[in-house]
């Protein structure tokens, strides 16, 4: 049973309201075998909440000191009870109990309500999990800079990944759905998954290890005998533990705001550097290659891929683009749309990656011309589709039945492109590598650094110097121009 002692100013046992509280106080909680008494409890009071139910006290631990008297453990006890209710007071004490998942879940949730984008909410939920395993049993109040830096050791070792095992066919995939009677759609619908998915397996990509099985289930044949499965054992890189670096701080930075930690560990941690990653952009006889080859593409994916080189603009934002920001008399295009994809809501627009990022950029006649040319073809395909076209107003649409004239998703450019690069024969064929070269033959033909990154979207011009720009020879930069220029490029410095 606990025992109630007096001591200074918690001895009255009033709570924050000056209400007598019995329940305030320095309670003994525990006792060795001979009887001493070997720790003690200091409880204060929170109060009420709005519908007058009392909220749990905030409570601490003291543990009398061997060495010291029974009188010197009094003193210092009393002065801890003192010093706890004063920090109670003043906002400075939380709920010792309090785990790391909870507050993480609390701090995801805030972030969520005030307005951080849900791209970003979706990457914390992803990076959560493991966060949890490491340290989210563990108190907040408790979680030291070195329990940190043994989860980023841990992380940069050798089968330390958790993404699910990967599978790519090993026989004709096509022909085996060929036999079965099968379309790819219909393979998709019965198996639950996206006609993509089923198509990049017939194109020998690596896929999930779950959608194989639901692919080797409806073909009723034994996963083993159409994929090879094999799991990622390469240890996490250094930007992705930083990843996980970076939420744990936030989480923390929050928990410091609030006031419920004495400091921020994540603030003295020591993840990994950072490596610097090559950034890809095109040679001049790439530049020459892929120009010949993208003139034997259709309209549409032409005028993607053009888009792509003269704006620098992202795949998301070209994908967001819709008829309405085209200014045809100023001969510009308005980007202020991200269109993005979410595995809980699909496809959904929001702003431009960098808040306050909107921008016009200004387009050559030939990018006029070509743009009113797939104006006309897009009118075209709305009237051939009739009643299955949905009105979006995007300018790139997707043409699979059933889904006619809704927009596209940003990573069926990649998936293109990853085609066309094996097509002809390409490397690293993506869209960021035309929005790289773009930035760099802006800085040869000496654009102003503030006017290359308005172009970008960027928020500061440092960004834009350190992670796009990048010293091209002579040859190159005359190249870029004649590819991306093309009569036109003196607009973009207006």
């Amino acid at each position: 049973m606990q025992h109630r002692i007096g001591y200074c100013c918690l001895a009255c046992g009033r709570d924050f309201y000056g209400r007598r509280d019995r329940n305030n106080g320095i309670y003994r909680t525990k006792k060795n075998k001979q009887g001493e008494i070997i720790a003690y409890r200091i409880r204060v009071n929170k109060g009420y909440d709005k519908n007058g139910k009392k909220l749990k006290p905030y409570e601490m631990n003291f543990k009398p000191d061997p060495e010291k008297t029974d009188r010197q453990n009094q003193k210092a006890l009393n002065e801890d009870a003192v010093e706890f209710e004063k920090k109670c007071r003043q906002g400075f004490v939380t709920d010792f109990k309090q785990t790391f998942s909870e507050y993480a879940d609390y701090v995801i949730a805030l972030k969520e309500r005030t307005g951080t984008k849900r791209r970003t909410v979706d990457g914390y939920k992803k990076l959560l999990p493991r966060i949890n395993n490491a340290i989210g049993h563990m108190k907040l109040t408790e979680i030291r800079p070195q329990h940190l830096n043994m989860f980023y050791e841990q992380m940069s070792k050798r089968n330390s990944r958790q993404t699910e095992p990967r599978a790519i066919a090993k026989i004709d995939l096509k022909a085996l759905i060929r036999k079965k009677k099968l379309t790819l759609q219909a393979v998709a619908d019965r198996a639950g998954i996206n006609v993509n998915t089923v198509s990049l397996a017939c194109r020998g990509s690596r896929i999930l290890e779950s959608k194989a099985a639901a692919i080797a289930k409806v073909l009723n044949t034994p996963i083993t005998k159409i994929f090879i499965i094999s799991r990622d054992s390469t240890p996490l890189s250094n930007k992705t533990i930083l990843e996980y670096h970076r939420l744990i701080n936030t989480i923390f930075k929050q928990a410091d705001k609030e006031m419920l930690i004495p400091y921020n560990p994540a603030a003295k941690a020591t993840p990994p550097k950072a490596n610097k990653s090559k950034i890809n952009y095109f040679e001049y006889d790439d530049l020459e290659e892929i120009q010949a080859a993208v003139d034997k593409l259709s309209l549409k994916w032409r005028t993607i891929i053009h888009l792509l080189m003269i704006t620098g603009c992202r795949r998301a934002e070209l994908c967001g683009l819709k008829w309405d920001a085209v200014d045809w008399e100023n001969e510009r295009i308005f980007i202020h749309i991200n269109l993005l994809y979410s595995p809980e809501v699909g496809l959904y627009e929001d702003t431009t990656k960098t808040s306050g990022s909107e921008r016009y950029v200004k387009l050559p006649k030939e990018s006029i011309e070509l743009l009113r040319e797939y104006q006309a073809w897009y009118n075209e395909q709305r009237t051939l589709y009739g009643d299955r076209w949905h009105e979006t107003g995007y300018l790139f649409f997707q043409e699979k039945r059933g889904n006619e004239g809704k927009p596209m998703n940003p990573d069926t450019i990649n998936g293109y492109l990853d085609e066309f690069e094996k097509k002809y024969g390409f490397e690293h064929l993506n869209p960021h590598a035309f929005r790289h070269t773009f930035a760099s033959e802006m800085y040869e033909k000496g654009v102003n650094p503030a006017v290359v990154r308005d172009l970008l979207g960027h928020s500061s011009i440092q960004t834009t110097q350190d992670f796009y720009v990048h010293t091209l020879p002579e040859s190159h930069r005359k190249a870029i121009e004649k590819l991306t220029g093309r009569g036109g490029n003196k607009d973009k410095k207006e």
